[in-house]
């Protein structure tokens, strides 16, 4: 059988109803890589990790907490069953990234002590340069083979060789993402590829037309110049700036509007998990109090949507596994991402 009909064989059998009964891939769905239209591309990876670390284990606590979703939603209904499949999670990128950040470690002993080690900085960048480059390598093989493709981080610095695949097969593309944090540092802490720099980075990027930011509540005065200066290619909706508007009796629909006028045809959709309210994400690495519900966020891109624009590609970072068999982080990422799958999945209609 070709591939076709062994997915249609597969639906034949599968009963979506007891889909968390089976040992079956990410969602509990029966699809391989090769059958289904939408691609998860895990990225274990942390290597620059400022403060609470784990987000590297962030893909397999999303994976197994997923098990137990129920596939019908009523944001694409039988959307699943176009196909949704992860990559198996590359041990060997996570032991890497378990050396790299034994590294970071050291270097930031001697860096928050007056004694900067260029030497160790350089390999820690090249490192991090050879992960942006694994990632896009392998999301070029996937978009060619007309995938949509999903990053499961791993911090937020995961996407970064992702954002240049996309480069590579369209000529603009604009970026919304969800975050707490500005992430617009240049070179945080001496790394060219701090997880508190990937928008900086992805200025770099000609392709990308706009840089919309939702939700941010913790930024420096150095990002918020960049903000300034950027203004045609950034555009800020501050935390405080939305609760305001929210709070003198703007709906949120109406703060949607503002928020999709500035974004073009095609879009990606960035999302830090601690975008969130630090209750739904409580283990994420660095939480700030204030954020989002879920169901704000879905409201906004089924918002996206419905003007005519298509996700052409997403990321979900920082979900962190708690201590002791804490799974709620790990559920709630498993929630959000399945969430992103299908709208991603209902855009290309």
């Amino acid at each position: 059988m070709n591939t076709k009909e062994i997915k249609e064989e597969k639906l034949k059998n599968f009963n979506p109803n007891e889909n968390g009964l089976f040992e079956h891939g990410i969602f509990g769905l029966p699809f391989s890589v090769e059958e289904s239209k939408l691609v998860l591309l895990p990225v274990p990876w942390e290597a620059t990790v400022s403060y609470r670390s784990g987000a590297s284990k962030g893909p397999k606590a999303i994976l197994d907490a997923s098990q137990q979703i129920d596939l019908y939603d009523p944001i694409y209904p039988n959307g699943w069953k176009e196909g949704i499949a992860m990559q198996d999670i590359p041990t060997d990128m996570y032991y890497e990234n378990m050396q790299v950040c034994k590294k970071t470690e050291e270097y930031l002993n001697g860096y928050l002590n007056g004694n900067k080690d260029e030497k160790l900085l350089e390999e820690i960048n090249v490192d991090c340069a050879n992960l942006n480059k694994r990632v896009e390598d392998v999301a070029n093989g996937l978009l060619k083979e007309g995938k949509i493709v999903g990053i499961v981080g791993g911090d937020h610095s995961s996407p970064f060789g992702y954002f240049k695949s996309l480069a590579n097969k369209y000529k603009s593309f604009g970026i919304l993402y969800i975050d707490a944090h500005a992430d617009l540092r240049c070179a945080y802490e001496g790394f060219n590829y701090s997880h508190a720099s990937i928008f900086h980075n992805v200025l770099s990027i000609p392709n990308v037309s706009k840089l919309v930011q939702v939700g941010v509540r913790d930024i420096s005065e150095e990002e918020t110049n960049l903000v300034n200066k950027e203004k045609n290619r950034i555009k800020l909706f501050s935390d405080y700036e939305i609760k305001n508007d929210l709070y003198k009796g703007k709906s949120w629909s109406k703060k949607c509007d503002e928020i999709i006028k500035n974004l073009p045809k095609e879009v990606y959709i960035s999302f830090d998990i601690d975008g969130l309210e630090p209750s739904l994400c409580s283990n994420t690495g660095t939480p700030v109090p204030g954020g989002f519900k879920i169901e704000e966020i879905i409201y906004l891109v089924e918002k996206i949507i419905l003007t005519g624009r298509k996700i052409i590609g997403f990321d979900l970072c920082e979900v962190v596994p708690g201590e002791n068999g804490d799974e709620w982080d790990g559920n709630v990422g498993a929630r959000v991402l399945y969430k992103l799958c299908l709208l991603a999945l209902k855009s290309q209609k």
